[in-house]
């Protein structure tokens, strides 16, 4: 079962949203992913600009290399159909882990 976090607004700034969502919310991450029955962890960002993407990635990877053979991805989208069609495809592909994906609407 894909567990989901879903974190809300975040800072501007690169460096002091990831530190943010280390700071804050990669304990829950964990919690999550290691929970009885859980098979992977899509952690749900807020869309920002191509700034955050090095530590969205790095994230996405390290939890990824952490918790194998479970899968971790990052999904950087809105509320809506397209972030769900991309949590459902990310449910249903087995092969898939340590990717950050952003959804376009």
């Amino acid at each position: 079962m894909q567990q989901r976090l879903e974190v809300g607004a975040l800072p501007d700034s690169p460096l002091d949203a990831g530190a943010a969502v280390m700071a804050l919310h990669l304990l829950q991450a964990r919690a999550l992913i290691e929970a009885p029955g859980a098979t992977a962890l899509a952690i749900i960002l807020p869309p920002a600009d191509k700034a955050h993407g090095d530590w969205r990635r790095a994230l996405a990877r390290d939890l990824a290399r952490e918790y194998a053979p479970k899968r971790a991805n990052i999904v950087a989208a809105l509320p809506g159909a397209a972030c769900e069609a991309m949590l459902q495809f990310l449910s249903d592909a087995q092969g898939v882990t340590g990717h950050y994906c952003e959804v376009h609407e």
